[in-house]
């Protein structure tokens, strides 16, 4: 086979995968594209076979392969001048990540994606693909608006590529905010808008273009019409379009799966049999992304109230809007963690320039590094101020590394330099001192006041939600403070001593019981 056939052959399987994908055929999919992978010298092929073969995964719903796969497919497109296929990959990573329990990092995929999608210079039909992969990002992180915004584009560069309306109706963007809107309350406006997207369904049914659906779409106007049910409210259907029949769709998507127990639940409801709802829905095992955390409790409490037990629909309704809430604080905590960082980005920004030319500044967590520490300590004592120093060594970071590999663990790094930002005083000084150990400066500080530091580090170290980042293996610090002495020509020897007695001091504070 000459070399123009194999190329030939390697874009006819890359469409031929993609055309799987569109019609929830994943599994189909993802065997093309390891093929792909395995034979292919093209670093073009490969990382657009890459952040296929990503897409297929998170379809699938095979979480444990979440990380692996982003980071080969990172691998692959960081070296390609492609816009689209860098906002393709964050907008499956930002999945990904949510999927994870993530949201920092998810809010960051998704940033990264709208821009990078937005600098496509042509546009096309895998631009188009791409916003519908970021429209499905934000409707999972409850970003509705954003949500139709993107899909919204993706239609618009659809109609251009000559895609048909109906590949781009996504009914599981309005769905899930219908049941966000129902998990805070408001059951009126989450049927106005599960009433908008029969409608849409009507209109393809009526122009005959229904069999154009993509099976996720069915399987998400089934889910639609089956909640619409269970809260009530009924509408005239063709048979060949109920509920039931529409739940079937789906192929293999790990989400269409997800609809369709759901879906059971809610039409047990709907037909008068709420004790086997209740009974189904202690044995379905769905993901709290496809419709939200809250929705399975929400659906016990329509359950309990039409079997007449209405103490237990009050218990689970208020769980539901616990569960609702939560996602809001998580959110919310993001969005302030973020302001924060950015403040702090430019302050490191700011004071970096100062010293063009010098690598100060740690590359994986953007916090100074150990030159940078070494000068700003060594100014501070020049001109006599009283300094104190913090070295933060990290407890169970081998295990880490051991259990999820090193890309995990440059992820815990990560969070652990923000962590450590977070709870410090205005005007102390972090820094990346090596490996797993952080160093912290606190001018003007005594010890009783490094105390207290101390304490905050370890709390908020202690509280941050390991278990979503690294399941299974616990994340702590270990702090030791020593103030720095004598100025002079002394200074280097004050600087090694202050770091040996505070490094003795944290190897100390390893070998304490901690409070759980």
């Amino acid at each position: 086979m000459g070399w123009l056939d194999r190329v030939t052959d390697q874009v006819d399987a890359l469409t031929r995968a993609r055309a799987l994908q569109e019609s929830s055929r994943s599994a189909e999919a993802y065997a093309i594209l390891d093929r792909v992978v395995a034979t292919t010298t093209d670093p073009y092929a490969r990382a657009d076979a890459l952040v296929q073969r990503l897409s297929a995964v998170i379809n699938l719903g095979r979480t444990a392969e979440y990380t692996r796969a982003v980071e080969e497919a990172s691998t692959a497109v960081r070296d390609l001048a492609e816009p689209y296929l860098l906002g393709h990959l964050n907008a499956l990573a930002a999945l990904a990540a949510h999927h994870q329990g993530a949201l920092d990092r998810c809010v960051t995929h998704l940033v990264k994606a709208a821009r990078a999608l937005g600098a496509v210079a042509d546009p096309d039909r895998d631009t188009a693909w791409g916003w519908h992969d970021l429209a499905m990002a934000y409707s999972y992180l409850s970003f509705h608006g954003y949500a139709l915004g993107a899909i919204e584009r993706a239609r618009q560069l659809g109609s251009a590529a000559e895609i048909p309306e109906e590949t781009f109706a996504a009914p599981g963007i309005r769905l899930r905010n219908a049941v966000a809107l129902d998990h805070n309350g408001d059951s009126d406006g989450c049927l106005r808008v599960l009433r908008d997207v029969a409608a849409d369904l009507d209109r393809f049914l009526g122009s005959g273009r229904a069999g154009k659906l993509r099976p996720s779409s069915l399987a998400a106007y089934g889910y639609a019409a089956a909640r619409r049910a269970a809260l009530g409210d009924r509408w005239d259907v063709d048979p060949q379009a109920g509920p039931a029949r529409l739940l079937g769709h789906g192929g293999d998507s790990a989400r269409a799966r997800d609809m369709r127990q759901l879906g059971q639940v809610c039409l047990a409801v709907a037909e008068g049999r709420p004790i086997e709802a209740v009974t189904r829905l202690d044995t379905v095992q769905v993901s709290t992304e496809t419709l939200g955390a809250a929705e399975p409790a929400r659906l016990r409490s329509i359950a309990l109230a039409r079997a007449g037990d209405h103490a237990g629909a009050h218990r689970a309704d208020r769980l539901a809007f616990r569960l609702a809430a939560q996602r809001n604080d998580r959110l919310r905590d993001v969005y302030i963690d973020g302001i924060a960082a950015r403040i702090d980005h430019e302050e490191m920004r700011r004071e970096a320039a100062r010293f063009e030319g010098e690598a100060l500044t740690d590359p994986l967590t953007g916090l100074p590094n150990r030159r940078r520490l070494e000068r700003y300590i060594a100014t501070l004592v020049a001109h006599g101020d009283r300094v104190v120093i913090g070295v933060c060594d990290l407890d169970g970071f081998k295990a880490v590394n051991t259990r999820h590999g090193h890309h995990s663990g440059d992820l815990v790094l990560q969070r652990i330099a923000g962590v450590i930002n977070r709870v410090m005083r205005r005007g102390d000084f972090v820094a990346r001192y090596g490996g797993d150990e952080f160093v912290v400066v606190l001018p003007g500080a005594g010890m009783t006041e490094a105390a207290e530091v101390g304490r905050r580090i370890d709390a908020a170290v202690r509280t941050e939600d390991w278990e979503s980042l690294v399941p299974g293996t616990p994340v702590g610090v270990s702090v030791g403070f020593a103030e720095v002495g004598a100025t002079g020509p002394g200074l280097r020897d004050a600087l090694g001593t202050a770091f040996e007695a505070a490094d003795r001091a944290m190897l100390a504070a390893k070998t304490r019981p901690r409070a759980s």
